[in-house]
């Protein structure tokens, strides 16, 4: 494997550990600028709804310059937004330091996977781009206990500043070892536009949105829940981190296993599950053990639904998937938003802390009920066969 994907999975790990530490962090941010942990809940708001937008907008601009000065871009917006954050005097500058970081990370994502798949021969494509994602997975097993232990101990800021060197690193590490690239030919907005037309795009877009806001109904308020409810103090929310990326990185190697083999079950599997744990979590949270079981068992279940999730956007988009992966990321993101908001709406309507837990199950089942409606219609959608002529080659399809 070349050099260059260690740039990109080191851009990977900083923009996970920066997307999910922000969770073990959410209490002392609180406490810094005088606001309540609801409100405090819309750090994770404002970045969610700045990759929904960066996802797409930056996607379509970075079509015009070649993908390394796009790559060096994207991550000297990284590098911008974290450094704010590190010395944001108010609670309005860390949020928008905290959305300038965001902008960075869909198209990072959808960009870095083409340019390692290129690094490589043909039949080594897959492990390029498993490479580069190492990152973000190594970041939610590492770098997110670590951030959180870094900022409990010294001080939040000191974890964003960390977090913005490790950008540097990638920069420079995509400086000097990512290859000039050309520019993508034949990318037209209007092709990819056309990915959206298909209904089972959208619906598989909403499945993303209920099924992954699920999981962050519950994780970003999982801080206060385990110190206030279960009686875990505040460092032993670092190893509770921990397990929730153990779970997301087993659940990653689950979903990305059977996507192939049996997709739409596996959402079944992944979706109903969690729908069931979340549920249970609200009961779980009164008891140490039962609750660190779910956060391991939200992690894979959550993130077992990635891979399915984004293969089903990409089969149907049919020959314009960049921009409908692009958005696909996005949607990851605005569930991630939308339950984040929610969460913190029940917390503030006084329900609790372990609240949002009852959101994230909602979510997770109405997820559930969209990968059944999306099979329905697909079954009864008619097929299109070729029809042969008598000489052979293929005419015009045929309707059933």
């Amino acid at each position: 494997m070349p050099l260059a994907l260690l740039a990109l999975a080191i851009g990977a790990f900083g923009i996970g550990t920066t997307e999910f530490v922000i969770m073990g962090l959410l209490p002392d941010i609180a406490a810094t600028y005088g606001v309540s942990i609801p409100t405090a809940g819309l750090l994770v708001t404002g970045y969610a709804l700045g990759v929904v937008v960066g996802a797409p907008l930056l996607t379509v601009l970075g079509n015009k310059v070649s993908r390394k000065r796009m790559l060096m871009l994207l991550m000297g917006l990284f590098v911008l937004g974290n450094i704010l954050s590190a010395l944001a005097p108010s609670f309005g500058m860390m949020l928008v330091g905290r959305v300038i970081t965001s902008l960075a990370h869909g198209s990072f994502f959808g960009l870095g996977s083409v340019v390692a798949a290129d690094l490589v021969a043909p039949d080594k494509k897959a492990g390029a781009i498993a490479t580069m994602f190492t990152g973000l997975t190594v970041a939610n097993i590492v770098g997110v206990p670590l951030g959180t232990f870094v900022g409990q101990a010294v001080g939040w800021r000191t974890t964003f500043a960390i977090v913005a060197a490790l950008g540097v690193i990638g920069l420079l590490g995509i400086v000097k070892l990512v290859p000039a690239m050309p520019r993508p030919e034949g990318a037209h907005l209007r092709r990819e536009l056309t990915a959206f037309r298909n209904p089972q795009v959208l619906l598989a877009m909403a499945m993303t949105v209920l099924g992954f806001g699920g999981v962050f109904a519950a994780i970003t308020y999982i801080a206060p829940m385990m110190t206030h409810v279960a009686g875990y103090s505040d460092g032993a929310v670092t190893w509770l981190l921990v397990l929730f990326g153990i779970g997301m990185f087993l659940g990653n190697l689950l979903g990305g296993r059977f996507a192939d083999r049996a997709l739409m079950p596996m959402l079944y599997v992944t979706l109903g599950g969690l729908a069931v744990v979340l549920a249970l979590f609200t009961v779980f949270a009164h008891d140490k053990i039962l609750a660190a079981l779910a956060i391991l068992l939200v992690g894979a279940l959550g993130f077992a639904t990635v891979p399915p999730l984004q293969k089903r956007v990409l089969d149907q988009a049919h020959g314009a998937p960049t921009l409908a992966s692009a958005v696909n990321i996005g949607a990851f993101n605005l569930g991630n938003a939308l339950a984040a908001w929610l969460g913190g709406l029940v917390i503030a309507a006084g329900f609790g802390y372990t609240s949002p837990n009852w959101v994230g199950a909602v979510l997770a089942a109405a997820a559930l009920g969209l990968a059944l409606w999306s099979a329905a219609l697909e079954r009864r959608a008619p097929t299109a066969v070729p029809a042969v002529a008598a000489d052979g080659p293929a005419r015009t399809p045929v309707r059933h």
